[in-house]
């Protein structure tokens, strides 16, 4: 089962819990510029910086130019001047924030080329995340965590949740090569995930598994929907299928059963037509019984 962080793992909803300046830079107009960069972004981090900045009540002006780059961060020109805001790849001379971070996200601002600050913003694990990793591992499932963000913020997670495995700073072509490996290694892998990033790995999984909360393409791309966006839903959709799958296993092998008995004893001449007839009906009445006993699991899986 392999897991993005931010909106799976985590609740998506992040708060700037520190704003950080270089070269004496006004922080006050290190959030104006950023937020205004940030204002066509859909991504939870830049939503944030921008509702932040509308909380201190600062100006967030229009911008021009704007651009995404997945996995890096956002551009565009404010006032006139040529803004970056995201990680280290997109502003190369930020400096390492990684160490006592903890699970902390660096969103670092480059002006006109020059790094200008670091804003700093921090999200909440799920409250069901653990339970559900523990969950899953119980049964047998090995967890993975795969994601754009820095590897500190990462381990912090995986480690508070005791996920298996941990790829960080990845971009989105990146984490389509770490899914294609562990398919070529002969895994099974469901991806879950909500974000546009997380879009081509959902696609690319065996199974993708998309968060309620998660954008369009996100679902889009998906085979599974968590509408409520709850992860005890995940380890329920996991427990369903597999009870799908051994009741599919058991209903036609007992068809094949059954018919088999039927034309033996049908050879020898010791079965009507009509006796025929009541054990096929009653036998596939008997297998499509033994079906309806999904529709508990199904009707939970609904709500």
């Amino acid at each position: 089962m392999v897991f993005d962080k931010t909106g799976t793992l985590t609740t998506g909803a992040p708060a700037v819990v520190d704003v950080r300046t270089a070269d004496g830079f006004d922080a006050d107009g290190l959030l104006v510029l950023a937020a205004a960069a940030e204002s066509y972004s859909e991504h939870p981090l830049g939503q944030t910086v921008v509702a932040h900045a509308r909380t201190q009540g600062l100006p967030i002006g229009p911008c021009d130019d704007f651009a995404y780059q997945p996995g890096r961060g956002v551009t565009a020109k404010v006032a006139g001047n040529a803004v970056a805001a995201g990680n280290r790849n997109l502003v190369p001379d930020a400096p390492d924030t990684e160490g006592g971070q903890g699970t902390a996200t660096a969103v670092h601002i480059g002006i006109d080329g020059d790094y200008k600050g670091t804003i700093l913003l921090a999200d909440t694990i799920r409250d069901t995340a653990k339970a559900a990793v523990a969950e899953l591992h119980r049964r047998g499932l090995r967890t993975m965590m795969i994601i754009g963000g820095q590897e500190a913020t990462a381990n912090t997670v995986a480690a508070a949740l005791g996920i298996d495995d941990v790829r960080a700073g990845l971009l989105p072509d990146e984490k389509l090569t770490a899914i294609d490996a562990e398919r070529a290694a002969g895994h099974r892998l469901a991806m879950v995930g909500d974000g546009v990033n997380d879009a081509p790995a959902l696609a690319r999984a065996q199974v993708g598994i998309a968060m309620g909360s998660g954008t369009d393409i996100a679902r889009e791309s998906s085979d599974v929907v968590l509408i409520s966006s709850d992860l005890d839903g995940l380890v329920h959709t996991v427990h369903v299928a597999r009870r799908a799958s051994r009741i599919v296993m058991f209903n036609f092998a007992g068809t094949i059963a059954v018919d088999l008995v039927g034309m033996g004893l049908a050879t020898f001449s010791l079965l009507s037509p009509v006796t025929a007839a009541f054990i096929h009906v009653g036998s596939e009445t008997a297998f499509i019984v033994n079906s309806a006993r999904l529709i508990p699991g199904l009707a939970k899986l609904r709500r």
